[in-house]
């Protein structure tokens, strides 16, 4: 296969003879024999495709560009005939410019969450084999009739079911994509009795917790306590929390009564969260009454270690899972919003779920106010009464009105003592880097930098009702040439920081620019002695070297390990591992195991299954094989350009089309739905 992709490389002209172009900048060098354009390198993924016809690249009669996905293609087509009649009509150009914004960043994308699952979608009682009769008798909207759902039901996708196979029994019985290992003859779930075991994934979220946070009838003692402190005056510095009176911190708020609804406490012993809210009357628990004193807290030792990055969509448990079998020794959850945490939403508490493998686990959380619909309200009135437009005069807001319905000192230190006694965690991590314009124009992520007075309350506020260790992410700055962290460094190690994380890169500079790992050695002295990660453009273990020469405790690697996550395995071993394709797919399988096992096996498990695995796969192709490199190594702000690999699947791997993604996942979870549409989330160019 390699002599067949530099054969058909040699006929295209696309770089045969080595000293004809030299390599653009900022374009991955790679041999020149395996270079070729981009109209060779689809010729050549269509003439090895098994749908050529529908794979096409090229452009229809038409003039419409066919690698567009559908929905975003119609709406080019329909601002292209606009377009024709506003020139006939000599009108201005506003819909030339609103079809450039639909071409530019995926701004309009169209609504893909499937909207098929619920179609002909079995009762969960039927399911879960349940003894008892479905609570909504008549009224239940699902199936009930076991022999109408199989006819109705899609093919099998595959012989075997990961979950059957792991576990021992498939929780979604006839659901299951893979029914045909597990399903006996009428149809019943089979069970292997020998391996029956229950998936280990801790930090759930309990049913009755839920149900307590929706109620709003959880009592945040220890974070009233400190917010009291916080509106009194700044908390006392960390070697002075032991010293708090025991009378007071057994003082309730003024309207407490002395039976109320408590976080249950968590036994040392106890191996998951626990079980939900307990109800206490009297006398307080040892836990609330006797505070640890710092140097009793858990330590956080991780100097040297290889820290993975939380990251947003593509930091989910299969992909640390991956992770953690190359090397990495720190794992973070993905980024989860505490107003959402208090709300006791499913979706936003599946982020801090835990595998077993994950010897050292966190989660983060990100410094994001928001704004309650009673002051919004009361913040309305008073723009209409400035203006003239209501019935009474301007009066000034209460002082104390905004923190109390959500300021976000006041959110994340309750957030804080709720996963300090509901989840297993060994660190928790605030997000002080992030720069996107949501979070930055809502005074949280970078801008917190510039708000000292707020991020010394979150800080002190969370530390002190946590038992285990407080991190901080941060850059370098808002501005591009203004460095704001190595004058916070100090305060934070003031205010109770264990440990730090610098990415070397301003919010502005978004990835336009390399890291500033000269700034991070300056950062490095002023955290002295609480220890500093660097993080910023590491993708090899040369990369690594120099990050850790500059003095800081370890590395943490965020889009190298996106792009390989064997990364961890190179930097440890000091090589460089020229990875074949198909070992490249057989992580790629094993990430869908993980999947299956995580998000489920049914067609709603297997379609977010997929969706992660594409954007993943978005990353991916931008990973240039060893082998074909002129220069060692790839530097992280290189693109690759088009290239012909050894072999036909390294070649697929490497293409930047959509319909090439889902190709390679049709390898690993059987054919996509009619209906399936794909964007990648990610809109930031990181090759610019």
């Amino acid at each position: 296969m390699a002599e067949g992709a530099a054969e058909v490389s040699a006929q295209s002209g696309g770089g045969g003879d080595p000293g004809a172009v030299e390599p653009e900048r900022g374009v991955a060098p790679i041999k020149p024999q395996y270079l070729t354009t981009k109209e060779q390198f689809h010729e050549f993924l269509e003439a090895k495709g098994q749908k050529p016809s529908q794979e096409s690249e090229a452009v229809d009669p038409a003039g419409n560009d066919l690698t567009e996905p559908e929905a975003k293609r119609i709406r080019l087509e329909d601002g292209q005939t606009e377009d024709g009649q506003a020139e006939e009509a000599a009108e201005t150009g506003e819909q030339l410019q609103a079809q450039k914004r639909a071409r530019g960043q995926n701004k309009c994308r169209p609504h893909v969450k499937p909207t098929h699952y619920d179609k002909n979608k079995l009762c969960p009682s039927l399911v879960q084999e349940s003894a008892a009769r479905c609570f909504y008798g008549d009224r239940c909207r699902f199936l009930h009739d076991v022999g109408h759902y199989l006819e109705t039901k899609p093919a099998d996708l595959g012989p075997s079911c990961v979950l059957f196979e792991t576990f021992g029994r498939c929780p979604y019985g006839v659901t299951c994509r893979f029914a045909g290992a597990h399903l006996g003859p009428e149809g019943q779930n089979l069970v292997r009795e020998g391996l029956v075991q229950v998936p280990p994934v801790r930090n759930g979220l309990d049913k009755a917790l839920q149900q307590q946070l929706r109620k709003r009838k959880i009592h945040f003692k220890r974070a009233e306590q400190a917010l009291r402190q916080l509106n009194r005056g700044p908390l006392p510095g960390p070697t002075s929390e032991a010293t708090v009176p025991e009378g007071r911190e057994a003082e309730g708020a003024p309207e407490q009564d002395n039976c109320d609804i408590q976080l249950a406490p968590q036994e040392p012993d106890a191996v998951g969260p626990p079980s939900g809210p307990l109800r206490t009357c009297g006398p307080l628990t040892d836990e609330d009454v006797v505070r640890l004193r710092p140097h009793e807290k858990r330590r956080l030792d991780i100097s040297g270690k290889l820290y993975l990055a939380p990251l947003t969509t593509c930091g989910n448990l299969p992909f640390r899972r991956i992770c953690k079998r190359f090397g990495a020794d720190v794992t973070c959850g993905e980024m989860a919003v505490c107003t959402n945490l208090l709300q006791g939403q499913t979706s936003e508490w599946a982020l801090l779920k835990r595998h077993p493998c994950e010897d050292i686990f966190g989660v983060q959380t990100p410094c994001l106010s928001y704004w309650s619909r009673a002051s919004l309200t009361h913040l309305e009135e008073l723009i209409a009464s400035a203006r003239g437009q209501a019935g009474r005069p301007l009066t000034p807001c209460p002082p104390t009105r905004p923190q109390l319905e959500g300021a976000f000192p006041d959110t994340m230190t309750k957030c804080a003592e709720l996963l300090n006694r509901t989840i297993e965690v060994d660190f928790v991590d605030i997000n002080v880097g992030c720069p996107i314009d949501l979070v930055f124009k809502k005074g949280g992520g970078c801008a917190l930098m510039n708000r000292l007075a707020k991020f010394q309350q979150i800080v002190r506020g969370m530390n002190q009702v946590l038992d285990v260790p407080l991190t901080v992410k941060l850059r370098t700055g808002v501005q591009e040439r203004v460095n704001l962290a190595h004058r916070l460094l100090p305060d934070l190690r003031a205010w109770g920081a264990a440990l730090v994380t610098l990415h070397g890169r301003s919010r502005e500079q978004r990835y336009t620019k390399l890291a500033d790992w000269q700034y991070i050695e300056q950062c490095v002295a002023a955290a002295h002695p609480m220890p500093l990660f660097g993080n910023g453009d590491v993708l090899s273990y040369e990369d690594a070297n120099r990050a850790l020469q500059t003095g800081v405790a370890g590395v943490m690697i965020a889009r190298g390990a996106l792009l390989k996550p064997w990364l961890f395995t190179e930097i440890k071993e000091q090589r460089h591992w020229d990875i074949s394709s198909s070992e490249r797919l057989d992580i790629l399988r094993d990430f869908t195991h993980y999947g299956l096992e995580h998000w489920g096996s049914d067609t709603q498990g297997v379609e977010k299954t997929r969706r992660f695995l594409l954007e993943w796969l978005s990353f991916l192709c931008r990973y240039v094989p060893v082998g074909l490199l002129e220069r060692l190594p790839q530097r992280i702000n290189e693109r690759p350009p088009y290239y012909l690999g050894r072999d036909y699947l390294e070649t697929l791997m490497a293409s930047q089309k959509a319909a090439d993604w889902i190709r390679i996942s049709e390898m690993l979870l059987g054919p996509v739905p009619s209906n399936f549409v794909f964007l990648p989330k990610h809109k930031a160019n990181a090759y610019k």
